[in-house]
């Protein structure tokens, strides 16, 4: 949604308005007769964070921070994994470095974009193989059924299971992006809303590790963004060597890697 914001005015002196989304880095000026596209890049805010294999220095004014499933369905007694008899308390890990990271990089201007399941209550854009992943036998509680206890629908939109837990706060002026797939990136408008912002470089948290974050980092990566896995952000409840290998990957072949205490030593 377009939004008028600060004045420009031409050569000729005529006042253009700011058309963009709100946070956009590029926006066009409008007037009753005349559009200028040739609007100047913002000024980039750079910061150098220790990472592997190299050093990064990222622009935080083309940055965004992407949290990925952390949701009571995978994070929260009651939700989903615990109902299966899986352990949900690895994927708390993240709670606490990203209720320190997050704010320090709002106060930075960074962007935050939650990206969680959110499906539709009909499924209707789920293929078998998708529920396949939540209802491997065909039988039990999946996805859109209702959990034992809460009768919350697993990873519904808008359901307590969906929800983001309790502890990580989601401000006004975050974005929210529903997905349907491990990626973030599939059926969803997160490329789009990225590019609008002018985001070029993404940092990525949440959970699973080897999962979710992975494959959303390396649609990323395909896509052409530049990638940074902040480690202590994210977990998994996958075996250790999981981690391991995702960690080897991303440092190999897709981005880098960093932890949020380095992320925060920069920002001082």
């Amino acid at each position: 949604m377009s939004k008028t914001r600060k004045k420009k005015t031409t050569a000729t002196g005529t006042k253009l308005h700011r058309l963009a989304a709100p946070g956009a880095g590029y926006a066009w000026g409008a007037s009753a007769g005349h559009i200028d596209m040739a609007t100047p890049p913002v000024k980039p805010k750079p910061l150098t964070i220790a990472a592997a294999p190299q050093t990064v220095t990222i622009d935080l004014k083309r940055s965004a921070m992407i949290v990925i499933d952390m949701q009571n369905d995978f994070c929260t007694k009651g939700g989903w994994v615990d109902h299966i008899g899986g352990d949900y308390r690895p994927d708390r890990k993240p709670i606490k470095p990203l209720q320190k990271l997050l704010p320090a990089l709002r106060k930075a201007g960074m962007p935050v974009i939650w990206v969680n399941w959110g499906n539709r209550p009909d499924l209707a854009n789920m293929p078998p193989n998708q529920i396949h992943l939540y209802k491997p036998s065909g039988k039990g509680t999946g996805l859109g059924d209702p959990l034992p206890g809460s009768g919350a629908p697993v990873l519904q939109k808008d359901s307590w299971a969906a929800a983001v837990v309790d502890e990580l706060e989601q401000k006004p002026e975050d974005i929210k992006v529903d997905k349907y797939r491990i990626s973030g990136f599939w059926d969803t408008p997160l490329d789009s809303i990225l590019r609008n912002l002018d985001i070029r470089i993404v940092l990525f948290s949440g959970v699973n590790t080897d999962q979710c974050v992975l494959h959303s980092l390396t649609d990323a990566n395909f896509l052409g963004y530049g990638c940074v896995l902040v480690e202590d952000c994210c977990a998994t409840s996958s075996p250790d060597f999981c981690t391991e290998a995702t960690v080897w990957n991303v440092k190999k072949c897709f981005g880098f890697v960093t932890d949020s205490g380095n992320i925060l030593k920069a920002l001082k």
